[in-house]
């Protein structure tokens, strides 16, 4: 017969070699297990309604005999005398004609599909799952996104960034994210920078801003369109305002400065700067520039090809090469072994590090022109480009195909039906432009600069 167990003997159990069971003679069914590691708990033997024998494991055994409140459950640190009455209360309902065993597999299962959900729809799961569903097939620069969401790539992996915005929000459901939520991270953005991630510039901007709302917007728009939200709560917060319109366009007097300065800055930034102005494409396209993309037309003259995953608007383009992009091109040295990459240091990737050489490039242009040159961007060498081309009398449809770009003179149905590449009025146009560049060149002689530097007083001052 068993023995009545007390506090004190369960206390003083000791483990054995092998896994030991202890019933309790002051209530049916219930046994002390003891594991050899020395842990202790709590399970209930009986029969189940089908005449099987079944066990229940009430839970581990609590030592420190401090009493909890309220009823007893399964699962939960149990005294002697809170499994006795745990024990007691499923004899009850198996008198009831319930089958605990069933109930309690039920309900795991609950349990376990409650926390798989939750595990899915916290906001770093679904971060994970816009990047790899979404952005990295749709988004050209998903890097930037993901990293604004707090996640950073490494390899096919992508890891929550420490103080990034995933791990800020690691156990937050998606759908109890707030309007207010949206509103105090954007502004934070524009204040201090996103989450985890380095600022780039001092003082409030709102360029910060609005990347970070653009971010999580598209994010809860695609959980919308899947089902996985209720509502976007970005849609009740003010959207940064837009940039004001670019339309800065380098002179000819800042394009000689520009041009020297290129020389100057030596490989590989300065030929892949001049190519930009040569040819009118962004400057992530150059710099990633392969030999590869390199050959030539059928009628054996140069062209550049950029896939469709290599463009902004995922359109395949053929970019003609006048003979002075050739030369720039032919004038970059290969790393042996690595020569992948037109633009590259490392042979691996191709170059980045805009911010300090765009600096470098400013430094030195003022230096050439004895003062300091009126802010511009990189990007604006595309407008130059444009611009140069409108100046030369090149047709608009002509330089949007240039471009590549798709509105405009493409829009709408236009674009659809209107298929013809403009190939050959392409090659002419950036041979007329490349002549005109070069001949700023050849003109940068020491009178010109004394008048360049006169013209570039003259527009400071306006």
């Amino acid at each position: 017969m068993a023995k009545t167990l007390t506090a004190a003997a369960v206390k003083n159990f000791l483990p054995g070699k092998v896994r030991r069971e202890i019933p309790d003679g002051g209530c049916p069914g219930l046994h002390l297990v003891i594991q050899p590691s020395g842990r202790k708990s709590w399970a209930l033997r009986f029969r189940r309604p089908d005449g099987k024998h079944a066990k229940l494991t009430l839970g581990p055994v609590d030592l420190l005999g401090k009493e909890l409140a309220g009823e007893p459950v399964i699962g939960q640190p149990l005294t002697l005398a809170a499994a006795r009455r745990l024990a007691t209360e499923v004899h009850r309902e198996r008198a009831m004609g319930r089958d605990v065993v069933d109930d309690r597999v039920t309900a795991k299962l609950r349990q376990k599909s409650a926390a798989e959900t939750l595990a899915a729809n916290t906001f770093p799961a679904a971060a994970r799952d816009f990047i790899e569903h979404h952005a990295k097939p749709k988004v050209r620069r998903w890097q930037e996104v993901a990293r604004l969401l707090g996640l950073k790539p490494n390899g096919d992996e992508l890891e929550i960034t420490p103080d990034g915005l995933a791990s800020r929000w690691a156990n937050r459901a998606i759908g109890e994210i707030t309007p207010r939520d949206i509103h105090t991270l954007v502004d934070e953005a524009r204040q201090n920078g996103a989450p985890g991630l380095k600022r780039r510039s001092e003082g409030p901007t709102e360029s910060r801003a609005r990347a970070m709302f653009a971010a999580l917007s598209k994010l809860f728009n695609w959980l919308l369109q899947r089902q996985r939200v209720e509502k976007n709560p970005c849609a009740g917060v003010h959207r940064p305002d837009a940039p004001e319109a670019r339309d800065r366009v380098l002179t000819d007097a800042e394009l000689r400065f520009f041009l020297t300065a290129c020389g100057d800055l030596g490989e590989p930034f300065g030929p892949l700067f001049k190519l930009m102005l040569l040819t009118g494409q962004r400057l992530n396209e150059v710099a990633g520039m392969t030999r590869s993309e390199l050959g030539a037309d059928d009628a054996g003259r140069p062209i550049w090809t950029l896939a469709a995953s290599r463009t902004k608007n995922k359109r395949p383009h053929i970019v003609p090469l006048s003979p002075q992009a050739c030369a720039v091109i032919a004038g970059v040295h290969a790393i042996a072994g690595k020569p992948k990459y037109v633009f590259s240091t490392t042979g691996k990737t191709h170059v980045s590090g805009w911010s300090k050489t765009k600096r470098r490039l400013d430094a030195r242009m003022a230096e050439l022109a004895g003062a300091a040159v009126p802010p511009w961007r990189l990007h604006d060498l595309r407008r130059t480009c444009a611009a140069g081309l409108q100046r030369l009398g090149v047709a608009l449809p002509v330089t949007e195909r240039i471009l590549n770009h798709v509105s405009g003179s493409f829009a709408g149905i236009v674009g659809v039906y209107q298929r013809h590449e403009y190939s050959s009025e392409k090659r002419e146009a950036l041979l007329a432009w490349a002549a005109f560049v070069h001949g700023l060149e050849e003109k940068h002689d020491v009178a010109q600069a004394a008048l360049d530097r006169q013209g570039l007083e003259a527009y400071s001052d306006r």
